[in-house]
């Protein structure tokens, strides 16, 4: 493989510019940037030893030398090492004390449900219905394998034939979730108790349930669960709960509001939350066939 000569960035660069055909490690060559985030930037890659495309995720150049961030992506490989689902991004282990420190995760074939939405819209009950029940298996074992995900949300699901979970970047074991003390996820899919959680309660289960309620929600409608109108911070700890569309089936509709109530205790857990989408499942098969 050629490898592609690159102008070296400052060191304090928050990217890390990766040519086509550079090598990130030995055997390991980088092929395009998928993005990033605050802490984090995506590579499609090629492996050598594995002999396929995987994804790294890279710490950023700038906080390579930060003690607090090798220690999250740390914790991140070791909870991808411990907790393996059908559903959840499969890890292929991980090189932490490198230049490049950097998890080595499965690449998924497919657009991350916020794509789908933002480009064609909000997506049919007979679409949901499946995914939701997909969403439901992983947290249901993350919550029975005592951890918590924090962070589900329409750009943390890949709409592969099997839709799958990914980034488990602030996932915390459930113990360890009860002494948060300060906001953790993203904004507009965080429970109450996730954004102010002396005010609401120790984050829990429940909270990724809320998360995937709020997915649901604009999965359904197109639109967040709770608009941002510049006033609110946390619209979701004010407002009250978003009304369902009348388009949607009324089971649907009754377990997406039920999944984003304030109050922790009565939100559904993830397996009584598939309980109450199995009406949903045999409307839905009945409209698929009716289609045919």
């Amino acid at each position: 493989m050629v490898v592609a000569a690159r102008v070296e960035e400052p060191v304090l660069s928050r990217r890390w510019g990766f040519a086509p055909g550079e090598e990130i490690v030995p055997g390991r060559f980088a092929l395009k940037l998928l993005g990033g985030g605050h802490r984090y930037e995506a590579y499609v890659c090629w492996d050598g030893r594995l002999h396929t495309t995987v994804v790294a995720k890279l710490l950023r150049p700038n906080l390579v030398g930060d003690v607090r961030a090798h220690a999250l992506l740390r914790a991140e490989a070791d909870a991808l090492g411990r907790l393996q689902h059908p559903v959840l991004v499969r890890t292929f282990g991980a090189v932490l004390e490198a230049p490049h420190p950097h998890l080595v995760l499965e690449h998924l074939e497919g657009p991350r449900l916020s794509t789908l939405v933002r480009r064609f819209g909000p997506l049919a009950a007979e679409q949901i219905v499946p995914l939701a029940f997909r969403m439901v298996s992983a947290l249901a074992y993350l919550h029975a394998e005592g951890w918590l995900h924090l962070d589900v949300k329409p750009r943390n699901i890949v709409v592969t034939a099997s839709p799958r979970l990914i980034d488990l970047s602030v996932a915390r074991p459930i113990d360890a979730a009860k002494r948060i003390q300060r906001p953790v996820g993203t904004d507009a899919y965080m429970a109450p108790e996730q954004c102010d959680p002396d005010r609401y309660g120790a984050i829990g289960p429940a909270s990724d349930v809320w998360g995937l309620g709020a997915t649901l929600y604009e999965a359904l409608t197109g639109r967040l669960a709770y608009e941002p109108d510049g006033v609110d911070h946390y619209p979701q700890l004010r407002r009250e709960p978003p009304l369902m569309p009348a388009k949607a089936p009324p089971a649907l509709a009754a377990a997406i509001g039920a999944c984003l109530a304030d109050d922790p205790a009565r939100r559904p857990t993830a397996a009584e939350l598939g309980e109450l989408l199995e009406p949903v499942a045999d409307w839905s098969a009945r409209a698929v066939r009716r289609l045919r």
